[in-house]
C-alpha cells in the first residue's frame, strides 16, 4: 500500500523524529570523521520492509562518513543543514507542488520570489533585477555564463577572464557552453590584478578574439580572499564585458557590515552566484543566481512547447522555467523562506558575524604557535602551514586522524597548506579554542 493511513503515518513520524533527535543531540560528541566502505546493499525485496530496520541501515551508512553536520567539520565549506529548513523540506515534499511555471502554484511561487527579491535588495541590485534558486552555484554559474554569451553575442572566439583562485565551476561552465579551455584567460594575482586583466583584454582584441565576460570572486575557495570587485566593475564597464561575481562561499556575508565592506562593488555585478547551503547554513542543494536584469536572463533561457499552451503566463511572478535550464524543479524556496521568517534575519546576521570573529581568533591563536606561518586569508577561511611541506602534511594528517576535527588542504605558491573554514552554525568559541589547543599539542 503506497498511501499509509493516519496511524501508520504517526508511527513512521515518531520513529523518524526519534532518529533525528538522537542524531542532533549526538553531534557534539560525534567524531569529525568515521572511515567507511562503499558496499552495495541488497536490492529492494518484493515484500514490505520494516522502517526500524531501514532506519538502522541508513543510520549506519550515514555514520561512516565525514560529519558535515557537526561543529568540528572545518573542511571545504560546511553546510549547516538547519533543522527549520528540514521541516520546510518535509512540507514542500509532502505537498509536492510544481513551481516550474507560476500558474500551477502562483502563491507559492510568489512566496519563493519574495525571498529572491529580498536577496536582490540586500545585494544592492536595482529594480528589474531577479533570480532563481538552483541546486548550487555550479548550475547558477552555468546559467550566468550562458546568459553572458547570449547577451554579448559571443561564439567560440569569446574569451573569459578569471584568476588562478576562481572556482573551477567557471571553467567547467565555459566548456559546457562551447568555449575551448584556452578561451578562459587566467589573470595573475592572489586578488585579480585589474591592470593585467586590462592588458590581456587588449591583447586578445588585437588577436581578433571577443572578450565578453570577467569573473570576480567574493571569497576564494582556498583563501576566502575577495577580488577588487569595484575595480573589476569599472573594467567591465569600460570594456563592455559582462561582470559576474562568484559569491558561492562569501555571498551571504553581504548581510553583515564587515561583509558589505569586503564585498564592495558586488552591487554592480550583472550576475551573482552564491550558495545559501554554505554561508546561510541551509542544506546542500540550495544555490541561487541573481541577475541585474531579469529580461536578459529570460531571453537566454525561455523556451516553449505546444504542451504548455494551457498555462497562464500573466501571473505577475516569473516562470522559473524561463529563468534557468530546468522545466521540472522542486519547490526550493520554502527551505529558505521558512528559516528566514522563523528565526528572523537578525539571527543569521549575528551567526555570520560570529564566524568572522571566530576565524580572527583562530588566526591570532595559530600565529602564536612557534613553527607555524598564517597565510593571507579573508572572511571565515584560515590558511596556515609549517616550515616545509612534509611537516605540514604530517600535521594535516595528525589533525584529521584525531577524528576530533576534519580539515581540508590546498596549495599556495606551489606549497602545501592546511585550510579551515569556520562556517557551521553549530561551531562556537569553545570548538575553535579546542582546535587551537590540538594544533599546539601536535606541532
Amino acid at each position: 500500500m503506497l498511501q499509509p493511513d493516519r496511524e501508520t503515518r504517526a508511527e513512521w513520524m515518531k520513529a523518524v523524529t526519534a532518529f533525528v533527535d538522537e542524531f542532533v543531540e549526538g553531534l557534539e560528541a560525534a567524531p569529525a570523521s568515521t572511515p567507511g566502505r562503499a558496499l552495495l546493499p541488497p536490492p529492494p525485496a518484493e515484500a514490505p520492509g520494516e522502517l526500524a530496520d531501514l532506519l538502522a541501515q541508513f543510520g549506519e551508512a550515514a555514520r561512516q562518513s565525514v560529519e558535515t553536520a557537526g561543529p568540528r567539520f572545518l573542511a571545504y565549506f560546511p553546510a549547516g543543514g538547519l533543522y527549520s529548513s528540514a521541516l520546510a523540506e518535509l512540507l514542500a515534499q509532502v505537498t509536492n507542488r510544481y513551481t516550474g511555471v507560476a500558474s500551477t502554484a502562483p502563491a507559492l511561487v510568489a512566496l519563493e520570489h519574495s525571498v529572491i527579491r529580498w536577496f536582490c535588495t540586500e545585494f544592492g541590485l536595482p529594480a528589474g533585477s531577479s533570480g532563481v534558486f538552483t541546486t548550487g552555484a555550479s548550475l547558477a554559474t552555468l546559467s550566468a555564463v550562458h546568459t553572458a554569451r547570449e547577451d554579448r553575442g559571443a561564439t567560440a572566439d569569446g574569451t573569459i577572464y578569471v584568476t588562478a583562485h576562481t572556482h573551477h565551476c567557471v571553467a567547467k561552465a565555459a566548456r559546457i557552453t562551447g568555449f575551448p579551455a584556452d578561451r578562459v584567460r587566467v589573470v595573475p594575482g592572489l586578488r585579480m590584478d585589474v591592470d593585467a586583466a586590462r592588458a590581456l583584454i587588449a591583447e586578445d582584441r588585437r588577436a581578433g578574439l571577443k572578450p565578453f565576460l570577467v569573473v570576480g570572486t567574493a571569497g576564494a575557495t582556498s583563501t576566502g580572499i575577495v577580488d577588487p570587485l569595484d575595480a573589476i566593475a569599472n573594467l567591465a564597464h569600460e570594456e563592455g564585458l559582462w561582470f559576474h561575481v562568484d559569491g558561492a562561499y562569501g555571498g551571504a556575508f553581504q548581510l553583515t557590515t564587515r561583509g558589505r565592506e569586503a564585498l564592495r562593488g558586488i552591487e554592480r555585478a550583472d550576475s551573482i552566484a552564491w550558495d545559501p547551503h554554505k554561508s546561510l547554513f541551509l542544506p546542500y542543494g540550495t544555490g541561487v543566481l541573481l541577475v541585474r536584469d531579469e529580461a536578459r536572463l529570460r531571453a537566454a533561457h525561455v523556451a516553449d512547447g505546444d504542451y504548455l499552451q494551457d498555462l497562464d503566463h500573466d501571473t505577475g511572478v516569473p516562470n522559473y522555467s524561463d529563468l534557468g535550464p530546468e522545466l521540472t524543479r522542486e519547490f526550493r524556496g520554502l527551505r529558505v523562506w521558512l528559516p528566514l521568517h522563523l528565526h528572523g534575519v537578525a539571527a543569521f546576521r549575528e551567526a555570520l558575524d560570529e564566524k568572522l570573529d571566530l576565524a580572527a581568533e583562530v588566526r591570532t591563536a595559530l600565529a602564536d604557535v612557534e613553527g607555524l606561518e598564517v597565510l593571507p586569508s579573508e572572511l571565515s577561511v584560515v590558511v596556515f602551514r609549517a616550515a616545509d611541506d612534509p611537516t605540514s602534511e604530517r600535521l594535516f594528517t595528525a589533525i584529521n586522524d584525531s577524528r576530533r576535527f576534519f580539515l581540508s588542504s590546498t596549495r599556495l605558491d606551489g606549497r602545501f597548506a592546511l585550510r579551515l573554514c569556520v562556517l557551521s552554525h553549530r561551531t562556537h568559541r569553545e570548538h575553535v579554542a579546542e582546535f587551537a589547543d590540538l594544533v599546539r599539542h601536535l606541532v
